[in-house]
């Protein structure tokens, strides 16, 4: 599970963002706080591996966070992905400089959200995966700028498709090794089996999923299926 800290000093949106976290695979939320100072404390304590990061906090920007942290000697820095209102070129460009894995400008539903918290954990699984693996070619470096930038769902789905519904669905797919059935997504997300069947079919329309056949000994070929590859570029 990728431990997540949320760093917000409104309550209310600090709640919803945690509730977003809580329902993506793989990720777990491992608290709340709502200052640079609580911020920095939390990350000493609690060891998180990301942060969802705020950059209007009640004692100062949320990048002083990053710049306090990467600072301190002490310990490794948790990857942060910057949420807020904060539109301007200063605070984008500094969140980079600073390391930033993302950038996400309020107001955004739980579908953005977790389309990046997806591409972050795609991100470490191809990380880990290269770590120890020696020289690595453009290829494999390729592959890891790819992930971090999450494949858009479609602008405006079907009719009958919400984009909530289609974001947990790919990510509930892009959370396994391997393949899954319209059964085992169903499970894994809390919709009907008819519901999963009707989202997966839409998402190898859209490209997005891929199905594949899997022929038995006898009786029809199950549908499996897994994510797309996503491009490198």
């Amino acid at each position: 599970m990728i431990r997540t800290l949320v760093v917000d000093d409104d309550f209310r949106v600090s709640a919803i963002h945690a509730a977003y976290v809580g329902k993506v695979p793989g990720f777990e939320v491992a608290g709340q706080r709502a200052s640079v100072a609580d911020a920095v404390e939390a990350v000493h304590e609690l060891r998180p591996d990301l942060l969802l990061l705020d950059v209007y906090l009640p004692d100062g920007s949320g990048l002083d966070v990053l710049r306090r942290l990467t600072a301190d000697a002490a310990g490794s820095r948790p990857d942060a992905l910057v949420i807020t209102a904060a539109r301007d070129l200063a605070s984008v460009r500094t969140a980079m400089q600073l390391g930033a894995t993302g950038y996400l400008v309020k107001p955004f539903g739980f579908a953005v959200l977790a389309e990046r918290l997806d591409g972050y954990r795609e991100l470490r699984e191809r990380m880990a995966a290269l770590d120890g693996a020696g020289d690595n070619g453009q290829a494999e470096v390729d592959a890891l700028f790819s992930a971090a930038r999450p494949a858009a769902l479609p602008a405006v789905p079907a009719k009958g498709h919400s984009a909530p519904t289609l974001s947990v669905v790919l990510a509930a797919l892009r959370g396994e090794r391997g393949d899954l059935s319209a059964t085992q997504v169903a499970e894994r997300t809390g919709v009907s089996r008819a519901t999963a069947q009707r989202y997966l079919s839409y998402l190898v329309r859209e490209g997005l999923v891929r199905l594949d056949l899997r022929y038995g000994a006898t009786g029809r070929p199950e549908h499996r299926y897994r994510p797309a590859a996503r491009p490198s570029a």
